[in-house]
């Protein structure tokens, strides 16, 4: 199956966010892009942080990931609604949404049971911040990116 064609802005924010957080978070991890996911359904992620190195996933895809991310312009409520139902009953602690529509970062953390989302779980937090602002992944504390630097 052929996936739809990405917008400029789309793969920009793509590349510009993989490598800001492959400098951020540094050794020990490695950003994915576009790369599948071994969830209780596969996945395939517009970029996803995995604990180790490139070759530790040659016989399998990653299935314990610290951060998944989407990057949506016409996907922006599926990513949140879908997507984002089943990264958190896979209990991911964090997945963000590079949101081209409003030019913000969407952040959510702490996935918990959700009889009213699609699969059952949702994230409780949820943290929208603009260009001007800084995230930190989870899985890198003492880590700070400027969310306009991804941004198209």
């Amino acid at each position: 199956m052929l996936r739809d064609r990405q917008s400029p802005g789309h793969a920009f924010a793509i590349q510009a966010l993989s490598e800001a957080l492959q400098q951020a978070i540094g050794s020990g991890i490695h950003v994915r892009v576009l790369s599948p996911i071994a969830l209780d359904s596969e996945s395939e992620p517009d970029l996803s942080v995995v604990p180790g190195g490139i070759r530790d996933y040659l016989d399998d895809h990653p299935s314990q990931p610290t951060l998944l991310v989407e990057v949506a312009d016409t996907s922006l409520a599926f990513d949140r609604e879908r997507k984002g139902s089943l990264y958190a009953r896979a209990r991911l602690r964090e997945y963000w949404i590079v949101n081209l529509v409003d030019q913000v970062l969407e952040v959510y953390r702490e996935p918990a049971p959700d009889a009213a989302a699609p699969f059952g779980w949702a994230y409780r937090v949820a943290v929208t911040l603009g260009p001007d602002e800084f995230v930190t992944p989870l899985a890198a504390p003492s880590a700070r990116i400027l969310v306009a630097d991804f941004l198209p």
